[in-house]
């Protein structure tokens, strides 16, 4: 905060303790965590909820997390940044060497946002343009995202899931979800298993950040007709390739 010198960047700075930190953070601990008096902090709180920009937790009187204003903005940000460009080249080598449709997603709540998606040239497809939203626990990218995020994040967010039944391979048993998304934690890998679209399946690998977070998942699908999800497995090591070139671009 020592360099935010003006009141529009001291809020950016406040901003951004609260989009680090992993749950919700009390004024209290800001003042603590942030070079700043308790009394500017609490205007400044104030004004950033009045914007919607954050909001209180429900249920905590005194503590913050981010709004949904400033959560747009986030995914704005990454479905419109320069890094586009380069994305979508990267998945367009990698729909080219696979020949199958391959997309970019990353977890948004309980849902999978796509942040870029590539059609192969073939007739049978699914119409998810970049910007759509599936269920996490159905989809392949959708289990590898929620496999990566630390266990107590992890938990609650499985908690909140409502396990709608799509196909007769949806996951709807929360216990088998826990199982599953172990699985694909301890293999770096998920699948879906014509569990969101019936006759499609479809592999995931992680785009891993410097610090070795998980900021975003790679994934193909295809018809079972044409790729079964034996031959869909065959793809890893070049999804795994792809997701490397894609790592710079976060």
């Amino acid at each position: 905060m020592k360099k935010a010198d003006t009141p529009t960047l001291r809020a950016f700075a406040l901003l951004e303790h609260l989009v680090a930190a992993d749950g919700p953070v009390s004024l209290a601990d800001i003042a603590h965590e942030v070079d700043a008096p308790k009394a500017s902090l609490h205007r400044m709180l104030a004004s950033l909820e009045a914007g919607g920009l954050v909001i209180r937790e429900p249920g905590q009187k005194n503590a913050y997390v981010i709004g949904p204003r400033l959560a747009q903005l986030g995914l704005g940000v990454m479905m419109h940044s320069g890094a586009r460009r380069l994305r979508h080249a990267i998945l367009a080598r990698l729909v080219s060497d696979l020949g199958e449709t391959c997309n970019l997603t990353m977890l948004h709540e309980t849902e999978v946002l796509y942040l870029d998606r590539m059609e192969a040239p073939w007739p049978l497809r699914l119409d998810l343009k970049p910007g759509s939203h599936v269920p996490a626990y159905c989809s392949a990218s959708g289990k590898l995202l929620l496999a990566m995020l630390p266990p107590e994040q992890r938990a609650v967010l499985v908690r909140a899931l409502e396990l709608k039944r799509f196909t007769p391979n949806t996951i709807t048993d929360p216990e088998l979800l826990e199982a599953e998304l172990d699985r694909a934690a301890h293999k770096g890998i998920a699948i879906d298993n014509e569990e969101f679209v019936v006759g499609i399946v479809c592999v995931a690998a992680p785009v891993m950040d410097a610090q070795n977070q998980c900021v975003a998942a790679i994934a193909v699908h295809a018809p079972v007709s044409r790729a079964p999800l034996s031959r869909a497995l065959e793809f890893v090591p070049r999804l795994q390739e792809a997701a490397r070139e894609l790592a710079s671009t976060f």
